[in-house]
């Protein structure tokens, strides 16, 4: 089998991912923050539109999973840092050449660029048979270099370079000053007359001497004067200079669009363990879910919302995780309990792991088995707009119409305190219309609510509830467990709204 990408076993028209924007679900479970903290510092390899779009089978999802495991073997892990590294350089010497306006000089710099570039790739198929990969993309992607680097193109691009570089090397010239006028001739073997200056003035020597230091300037760019030499040696040795020249227009589409994407897509994986190992050093573990297409039978084990884990980690804050399972026919849960428990938190969480796993990465949490989706899809409360002339429910009832719309069984919905803008009775009358619909279909699904009838729906539904202490009911475990609804969450919200909780009313005695 001939190696098309390290990310995609049967796709190699990535052009196609190039600009598209992240789902629509990203800002509602906060996956736009982890995204941008995991490309952090790689805008030079735009991998974001890697992580926007989910696998469409599960043989990519594992695909990728055998390639995580390989680069947690760390000697593999340098290797392609290095790799990376002398990549990098390549591109920098590139970039080099553009911008600088002499073109002997650019020239200079393209030769040195493939120079770089060539040791990478036979560094790179050295140290890749060295560290015997396991996975299906590392092995392919090593049978590919063996091949691309004995092919008879490359040996000669190699053999080129090298011969240039030797025929650079070994010119010699003379360099003559007299007054303004420089010239430049032929290299004449003269005799060495600075032993005998030496051992002339070393008779009149009264001390240490002292040192006049030159610092040589660090532009790349030569002046006038360092270019009207080089041309001048350069008419001295036309043949190299030519072949040089020659060289750089025939060459000039030198990197191999493989390993050229190799160098890209491998960052996806790098980015992802770094970002990994930084929780982990706090106790945190991630794991490889099982992810399947048929069963919606899914569970997690000490999950956790990533997003926030990575804000309370730099706070050196702890992080609370928190287990979840459907078993057939169970296909919603139910959310419900206190304001600020936790409730909004464990629904992103359910979001991001599937997100996650959908995209073939480690996923937070001990232990997980999830639903490879077709598309997911958020309703979380938005805040109303003022330019819209519709009200906050009509706007709440046209985005869930256009869910639903679009949904299919294979799809996820997430639901986070819908319809908060209406009376009690609206919102259940609706809530049941839009749950019976979502179970016709066998969606999966997460609804955040304070209507806790939601939750005994049937057979299809679970119930899980955000805690309290029992010593202080005020204070938030930020665990949801799976129990039934305890019927406070409602008496909750409206002591909330109307400032009649514990907290809210021992600051009005105070004050």
């Amino acid at each position: 089998m001939s190696f098309r990408s390290i990310l995609f076993d049967k796709y190699d028209g990535i052009g196609n991912f190039e600009w598209r924007n992240a789902p629509e679900y990203f800002v509602d479970l906060n996956l736009d923050q982890v995204v941008a903290t995991i490309t952090s510092g790689r805008d030079e390899y735009n991998l974001k539109p890697f992580f926007y779009i989910p696998a469409d089978d599960v043989g990519t999802i594992n695909y990728r999973h055998d390639v995580f495991h390989d680069l947690e073997n760390q000697a593999l892990l340098v290797h392609i840092h290095s790799f990376a590294g002398r990549m990098r350089a390549m591109r920098s010497d590139l970039a080099r050449s553009d911008k600088l306006y002499y073109d002997l000089q650019k020239q200079s710099w393209f030769l040195h660029a493939v120079d770089t570039y060539c040791g990478a790739v036979k560094r790179l198929s050295r140290d890749l048979a060295i560290s015997t990969p396991r996975s299906r993309g590392f092995s392919s992607f090593l049978n590919y270099l063996i091949s691309y680097t004995e092919s008879a193109d490359f040996r000669a691009l190699l053999a080129e370079t090298e011969q240039l570089r030797t025929d650079l090397a070994g010119i010699k010239y003379s360099l003559h000053l007299e007054g303004n006028r420089i010239s430049v001739g032929q290299f004449e073997i003269e005799p060495d007359y600075g032993a005998d200056v030496l051992q002339t003035f070393d008779r009149f020597k009264q001390g240490a001497p002292r040192e006049y230091p030159f610092e040589f300037s660090s532009q790349s760019e030569m002046n006038h004067i360092e270019a009207a030499v080089l041309d001048m040696v350069a008419h001295l040795f036309p043949d190299i200079f030519s072949s040089l020249g020659e060289y750089c227009t025939r060459r000039r589409f030198f990197l191999d669009k493989v390993v050229r994407a190799f160098d890209r897509e491998i960052q996806f994986y790098i980015a992802c363990l770094e970002f990994i190992d930084l929780f982990k050093r706090i106790d945190l573990n991630f794991c490889y879910p099982t992810v399947s297409d048929q069963s919606k039978e899914v569970f997690g084990r000490d999950v956790f919302d990533l997003a926030l884990a990575d804000k309370l980690r730099r706070e050196k804050a702890s992080v609370v995780t928190n287990d979840f399972s459907l078993r057939d026919p169970e296909r919603i849960i139910v959310v419900s309990g206190p304001n600020q428990g936790g409730k909004t938190t464990f629904a992103r969480t359910f979001g991001q792991l599937h997100h996650l796993a959908a995209i073939g990465s480690p996923v937070p949490g001990k232990e997980a088995q999830l639903y490879l989706f077709d598309r997911m899809f958020t309703h979380f409360e938005k805040e109303e707009d003022l330019q819209n002339l519709s009200g906050k429910l009509e706007d709440d009832l046209e985005r869930i119409h256009k869910i639903l719309e679009q949904a299919t069984s294979k799809s996820i919905v997430i639901m986070n305190e819908s319809f908060v803008s209406t009376t009690l009775s609206d919102a259940l009358f609706l809530s049941k219309k839009i749950m019976g619909q979502i179970i016709a279909r066998d969606i999966l699904c997460v609804s955040v609510t304070f209507l806790d009838e939601l939750a005994s729906l049937g057979e299809t539904t679970v119930s899980m509830v955000s805690t309290v202490r029992s010593e202080n009911t005020a204070q938030r475990t930020f665990k949801i467990l799976r129990k039934p609804a305890d019927g406070l969450a409602y008496a909750a919200a409206i002591a909330e709204k109307y400032r009649l909780t514990y907290e809210s009313v021992r600051r009005r005695i105070a004050s």
